[in-house]
């Protein structure tokens, strides 16, 4: 072994250990030592031998097309910016009505500021310390709007109805009786006025949608026009005309798959136990097919046109690669400072949820959240075909929950970072369960950085979510995952679990190396396996990486996002 700066590098040959050290030193080696200073975090103390994985050697001279590990060093709003913009002030709740009393319904107040804002073309909103009743839920429809509390120990929204009484029940378009207010809506609900205004037009008429970019029936797209073939991780693409393309304009990759599921192989990282996967019944799966993947353009010369980050899969003729169009995006908005707290009730048998749901942001992009907590919740956080946001500084807390924050229907490039899952303040009912930090549907490039997890586990609904990270947590992990066997896999490939810390010893869904095709587990303290168990859903090698296991905040970098985002930078 050699040894500088204090940190443990595996041997090498000299020319590794050049593009490694000018890499580690330039970029990663502040981050990784020195980036948590001043910020809540759940970790134990520096060990005193600090390692560097080979992997990480390996990723930082093909960072956006390692095979195990994705790019994510641009997750989040405007790229993970640390500032997150709050536009001028324009309005405050009071002057439309609000009152803290805790007994005036004050929802019409504050979305009637919230609506002046949207007039004036975008604002801040401000909410007072206090404590607001809310009979309704508040909405945030459009673009450059911030509603922004005195702070989530001083600012309460206390809500007092479910959705299924403020909009209707709410059934699954793949049938049941369950309610898919168990993992859609919210109290506070960020989504584009048409987009949100169809939505429940369609669940008041039991016509059950889907939510993402192109409408309820996937039909409200136009192709701006068809792309070339191309490779992970380019930025700049040839297309066919680029004629209603320019710099600013958010567009959706579009891939379709063909008849073998090429598509599907791709994301699951190829070879012959993607190929020999029984994918045509898995109807829920093929029912989330074409990916769509929403980016800014950020130039367009003749028909070169680059793009704000890189693809996240290839472009193969095969799939009908294109760029189109899609109902009109949320940008630039957020929520700030304040507690949502819900009337507390029993929480509901699992898959049964009324609806005492907290913050989603739905067709949402370059949005956030921060310094919110939620508390008495049948569903914390979510992200709904939303992507490029940052949720910072989020809480969840009071008597349990179903989903404390759940990613799913495509989102993409999202940053979950300073969170908390606090331990629920009464015992789970029968019948319900506990699931975690959740992402399904194919979503992917999504972040969860520097987490402090009570109860939960890192949650996958099957559904073949792909290049996901989880990184610097702490977690009790006593969770379940869901998902239906007709959703598929519970991963695909590149997901990465980077130095994890288990309170109580579980394996299950943080050690990846017998579960996830081509991913990575680097710095998980050592887990024995016991309560859910699962199999992996390919055979023969899943070519996935352990390093560093049975270590306990010896990995270094200690943060994946961070250190790739001082790659970036």
């Amino acid at each position: 072994m050699n040894s500088t700066d204090g940190w443990v590098v595996g041997r090498m040959n000299p020319g590794q250990w050049q593009v490694g050290r000018r890499t580690l030193l330039a970029g990663a080696t502040a981050v990784a030592l020195g980036a948590t200073a001043g910020r809540a975090s759940a970790a134990a103390p520096l060990p005193i031998a600090a390692q560097v994985p080979p992997i990480w050697l390996e990723f930082t001279r093909t960072p956006r097309t390692h095979p195990q590990i994705p790019y994510i060093g641009r997750a989040g709003y405007r790229h993970g910016t640390a500032r997150l913009h709050h536009p001028r002030v324009v309005a405050d709740v009071t002057d439309h009505g609000a009152v803290p009393d805790g007994t005036t319904d004050c929802a019409p107040a504050i979305n009637r500021a919230i609506a002046a804002a949207g007039r004036a073309g975008g604002g801040t909103v401000t909410i007072p310390p206090g404590t607001f009743r809310i009979d309704g839920l508040i909405r945030i429809g459009d673009s450059n709007v911030v509603l922004r509390g005195a702070g989530s120990g001083r600012t309460t929204l206390y809500a007092t109805r479910n959705l299924t009484e403020l909009i209707g029940p709410y059934g699954s378009r793949y049938g049941g009786d369950k309610s898919s207010w168990s993992w859609a809506g919210g109290l506070i609900w960020l989504a584009p006025h048409a987009r949100w205004d169809s939505l429940v037009a369609a669940v008041r008429s039991r016509d059950w949608p889907f939510e993402g970019w192109t409408g309820n029936k996937r039909d409200e797209w136009a192709t701006l026009t068809t792309v070339e073939p191309a490779r992970q991780g380019d930025r700049t693409i040839t297309v066919t005309d680029p004629a209603r393309l320019h710099p600013g304009a958010l567009v959706l990759l579009r891939l379709a798959d063909d008849p073998g599921h090429t598509l599907l192989q791709h994301m699951s990282g190829g070879g012959p136990g993607p190929a020999s996967y029984s994918w045509d019944d898995k109807t829920k799966l093929t029912s989330y097919v074409p990916y769509e993947w929403p980016v800014r353009v950020t130039r367009v010369h003749d028909r070169r046109v680059t793009l704000e980050r890189p693809l996240p899969l290839d472009i193969r003729p095969e799939w009908d690669p294109r760029l189109t169009t899609h109902v009109p995006e949320l940008t630039g908005s957020g929520v700030a400072g304040l507690t949502l707290e819900a009337v507390e009730t029993p929480q509901s048998p699992h898959l049964l949820d009324k609806g005492y749901n907290g913050v989603v942001l739905q067709c949402a992009y370059d949005c956030f959240v921060d310094d919110v907590t939620v508390r008495h919740v049948d569903n914390g956080f979510g992200l709904v075909a939303a992507s490029a946001c940052t949720l910072r500084r989020t809480r969840v807390a009071g008597r349990g929950e179903h989903h404390p924050y759940f990613c799913r229907e495509g989102s993409h490039d999202n940053l979950i970072e300073d969170f908390t899952v606090e331990q629920r303040t009464v015992p789970a009912p029968p019948d319900t369960q506990l699931h975690g930090i959740n992402v399904e549907g194919l979503s992917s490039h999504n972040v969860w950085s520097r987490g402090d997890m009570r109860m939960g586990t890192f949650d996958s609904h099957r559904g073949l979510p792909f290049a996901n990270v989880r990184t610097d947590i702490t977690v009790n992990n006593d969770g379940r995952h869901g998902g239906d066997a007709s959703a598929g896999p519970l991963f695909g490939a590149r997901f990465t679990h980077w130095n994890i810390r288990v309170t109580n010893g579980r394996a299950g869904l943080m050690k990846l190396d017998g579960l996830a095709p081509y991913s990575a587990t680097v710095g998980l303290g050592e887990v024995h396996e016991f309560g859910q168990t699962d199999v992996p859903d390919f055979p023969g090698d899943l070519h996935s990486r352990l390093e560093l296991y049975a270590t306990t905040n010896t990995v270094r970098p200690r943060n994946l996002h961070e250190a790739q985002r001082a790659l970036e930078e």
